[in-house]
């Protein structure tokens, strides 16, 4: 059992629903299951670049947040201490402050530190915890692409408010026999993109994992125009690959409106676009995302009690489980073109472009 008296928790990186999950679940653990102190760091790092901001989280202050959305600490995905942005003489430069981090956690009396966060966030953690900094992980990415864990809590809160879109715009887009390009979140992988594409039928997803051609597209289109289908859903997922005869074009901006371009001039049909952008992010957590949040939040405060720094929490075969910090950063879970799910969506008519 480690000698802790006091933890400190901060959440780094974009919001997602189940962010105040955690919070409410680690801050009861550690005080109810631990009798200790707990302090929330506000901001990510910041929090501890600047240690006035922080304050202790009690009881009282994580009543009543587990519904909510967004997170009570605030976040930041600018607050690297290791390349920390400053100002001096008029210029710009870049400074390794992590040494000040670490000395004012201590001044606080924080014992060990919750880092709630993305791969970013998680590779400062492990950069932290080799500096001699006690720490711990919690997984937090929308996208789902962590390949530590099955899945990360705000994933399916977000796929529902995805596939609510999906819904949403089928109705409108078979009323006036018209294109819809719906733009999803979705960086690197296209979970997002896959399953609120098949969830809410869709009729083309685009995937950063799969290449896709404008052409194949438009033959689809009009492939359902022959079967009297005079609609189609377009889910596309923000950091597809463009085609390569776009490369010589700079990309700028949202991805989806380019798209829609492309088709309206390649199918002369009516093109609309919707970009869905951080509504994702918000709104009140699924009850699947609350439970994993709070499983999450307990175990990052049973791992502290254990002593095993380093760690990230994680979910393996339904159960809670965790892995060393540095072999959970660095490396993405992509969708699989030949898995399971591209060959089902393939096998009931579903397009990829490719």
């Amino acid at each position: 059992m480690s000698e802790i008296r006091c933890i400190g928790i901060c959440t780094g990186g974009g919001d997602a629903p189940g962010l105040n999950a955690v919070i409410r679940a680690a801050v009861k653990a550690a005080i109810l299951k631990y009798k200790w102190k707990v302090i929330g760091i506000p901001d990510g790092f910041d929090g501890l670049i600047w240690p006035e901001k922080s304050r202790e989280l009690t009881l009282t202050d994580v009543s009543g947040i587990l519904p909510r959305g967004g997170t009570i600490l605030g976040t930041t995905n600018r607050g690297n201490p290791f390349h920390y942005k400053i100002m001096e003489n008029g210029v710009e430069v870049i400074r390794d402050i992590s040494d000040s981090v670490i000395a004012n956690s201590r001044k606080l009396g924080i014992d060990a530190v919750i880092s709630i966060g993305g791969d970013g966030s998680q590779k400062i953690a492990q950069e932290l915890f080799e500096k001699g900094m006690k720490i711990v992980g919690v997984p937090k990415t929308i996208d789902n692409d962590l390949c530590a864990t099955e899945v990360t809590f705000g994933f399916d809160t977000a796929l529902h408010t995805a596939t609510d879109a999906v819904d949403k715009i089928h109705t409108t887009a078979e009323s006036h026999h018209r294109i819809m390009v719906v733009e999803v979140m979705g960086r690197d992988a296209g979970w997002i993109a896959i399953e609120a594409g098949i969830a809410g039928g869709a009729h083309v997803i685009l995937i950063p994992e799969i290449p896709f051609s404008v052409q194949k597209i438009c033959e689809h289109v009009a492939l359902r125009e022959s079967f009297g289908k005079r609609f189609t859903i377009i889910v596309v997922a923000e950091g597809i690959k463009l085609p390569q005869e776009w490369k010589e074009k700079r990309r700028t901006g949202s991805v989806g409106p380019r798209i829609g371009d492309a088709v309206a001039a390649g199918t002369g049909k009516e093109v609309r676009v919707s970009i869905l952008g951080h509504i994702q992010r918000g709104g009140s957590p699924t009850p699947f995302d609350r439970i994993l949040a709070t499983r999450f939040g307990v175990a990052a405060v049973d791992l502290i009690a254990k002593g095993a720094f380093g760690k990230m929490v994680c979910l393996r075969n339904e159960r809670i489980g965790s892995v060393d910090i540095g072999d959970a950063v660095g490396q993405l879970k992509t969708v699989d073109p030949q898995g399971e799910l591209v060959c089902a969506a393939r096998a009931i008519g579903m397009c990829f472009g490719d």
